[in-house]
């Protein structure tokens, strides 16, 4: 088997555990506020982000190189997870993911004034493409927006927006700062606001929550084997898998069926990442190609261990 295929084996691996992950959080959000979720998985996520953190050498403290985008990387992340779990809380698992994957096409915009790209036409005509797509799955005006949509719109906007400050500053920033900052914001503002709506947890549902981390924590390392054995452009598309996965499980475990206009959108948002996908990878090294080296989703478990691999592997 050769480096590619395994590189896409261990992709669609991850975004399989990623997409069970996401299952553990519609459980626990049906009893519990996304916050004491966020909160307990967070506090789960503690033992494993000290085993990375072990093996991380570099010489420095914790001060921030670039201190106000740090601060506005970290803000973007806390709300980001709070929108993801929110949404997935009380919105289809499909429905959900298909709003979230329009976060491909928002760091290609948030790229130009960000990150100083060009966007030509064709990727320009592909991200408006994706965004009607985003449109069919809302159909406003047909059918009324809830608060789980907004939340999951917010959830695209704010992980694209700390993906791209992640490729702004990720190689000067140390990865300790990158991972903790968020870590400790989400633990000590998450856990404020957890206080007034607190329900005491069983043992099994706190084991959900440790579940949670431990899954976020595994495929982020899966994610990070499947870059480093294969190409960003067959990597990049396993994303989209997640889809299959959320339909099953929504289906088999919670009853839910793809609607018209979801199976529609979906489909327009996919096809069109897919595109600017193999637009960068078009361009070559000597581009900039912020899509594929966005390598991880940016809420839950996941953004709280992959940017730290992320920028490991981006100082190698």
């Amino acid at each position: 088997m050769g480096q590619n295929a395994q590189g896409a084996g261990f992709a669609l691996l991850a975004f399989a555990i990623f997409a069970t992950h996401d299952v553990v959080i519609k459980f626990l959000g049906a009893s519990y506020s996304p916050f004491q979720v966020i909160f307990f998985s967070t506090l789960m996520s503690f033992p494993l982000v000290s085993f990375m953190l072990m093996r991380d050498a570099t010489q420095g403290n914790l001060r921030p190189v670039h201190p106000w985008w740090t601060a506005l990387r970290t803000a973007c992340a806390v709300v980001n997870g709070m929108c993801a779990f929110y949404a997935f809380s009380v919105l289809p698992l499909a429905q959900t993911y298909a709003i979230l994957f329009a976060a491909p096409l928002l760091i290609t915009l948030l790229s130009i004034p960000m990150l100083g790209e060009r966007v030509g036409l064709h990727r320009g005509a592909a991200v408006v493409v994706g965004l009607i797509g985003v449109l069919v799955v809302l159909r406003p005006g047909s059918a009324p927006l809830s608060s789980g949509h907004f939340a999951a719109m917010g959830s695209a906007v704010f992980g694209a927006t700390a993906s791209i400050i992640v490729r702004k500053v990720g190689r000067e920033e140390r990865s300790v700062v990158l991972l903790l900052y968020p870590m400790a914001a989400n633990f000590v503002l998450v856990g404020g606001l957890m206080i007034p709506v607190y329900k005491p947890m069983p043992l099994q549902d706190l084991g959900g929550a440790a579940l949670i981390s431990l899954m976020g924590f595994v495929a982020g390392l899966c994610l990070i084997v499947a870059y480093k054995r294969a190409e960003a452009a067959m990597v990049a598309p396993m994303q989209y898998s997640q889809i299959i996965w959320a339909s099953a499980y929504g289906y088999f475990i919670f009853g839910e069926s793809i609607d018209t206009p979801t199976f529609i959108g979906a489909g327009i948002i996919i096809a069109s990442g897919i595109y600017i996908v193999a637009r960068e990878a078009g361009k070559g090294d000597a581009s900039q190609t912020p899509v594929l080296r966005t390598r991880s989703r940016g809420y839950g478990s996941s953004f709280r261990i992959s940017p730290f691999l992320r920028a490991r592997k981006a100082g190698n």
